[in-house]
């Protein structure tokens, strides 16, 4: 094993990475990295080379885990983990009446990341009728937390108040 290879346990993900599809442009991002450093490994010396741009989401990820992808290690490290991640994360699936704000789903995650698990995923999904609330769904299980869901509860009720 390579000095420099880190502990998946202590490898950490940004609150910036929030989907399966944050992590699959990660994992391409970091393997297209690695075939051009291998290429360029090979190439004749003094021909010239431009260095692919990495993502503002990648340059997170790398600052937040301190990585040096220059150094073979950490790419396979980093590509390890986010494999890792991509096969055994739970994902939870949220749908709200219209698009939550960025700093809303930053929060979000967070809160979910330090509750429920450190490496959670979410998938956020739009679902007008619901009107306010949200819906919660996992592989297994979904949970209404809706307005509609409310109102349809309390129909007989609602019915009852509007006749008065």
């Amino acid at each position: 094993m390579e000095p420099n290879v880190r502990d998946n346990a202590r490898i950490q993900l940004p609150v910036q990475v929030i989907s399966p599809v944050d992590i699959n442009r990660l994992i391409r991002e970091v393997e297209g990295l690695d075939d051009f450093l291998m290429q360029a490994a090979i190439r004749t010396p003094g021909s010239s080379m431009k260095i692919p741009r990495t993502s503002k989401l990648l340059d997170e990820f790398v600052a937040v885990n301190r990585f040096n992808l220059l150094q073979t290690a950490d790419r396979r490290a980093a590509a390890n983990f986010l494999q890792s991640v991509k096969q055994r994360a739970p994902v939870l699936h949220m749908s709200f009446a219209s698009d939550p704000t960025a700093a809303f789903t930053v929060k979000l995650i967070m809160w979910l990341r330090t509750n429920i698990h450190p490496y959670l995923l979410l998938r956020v999904g739009l679902e007008p009728r619901i009107a306010a609330g949200c819906i919660v769904r996992t592989p297994n299980k979904q949970y209404d937390f809706s307005l509609w869901r409310h109102f349809s509860a309390q129909r007989d009720q609602l019915i009852d108040a509007i006749k008065g």
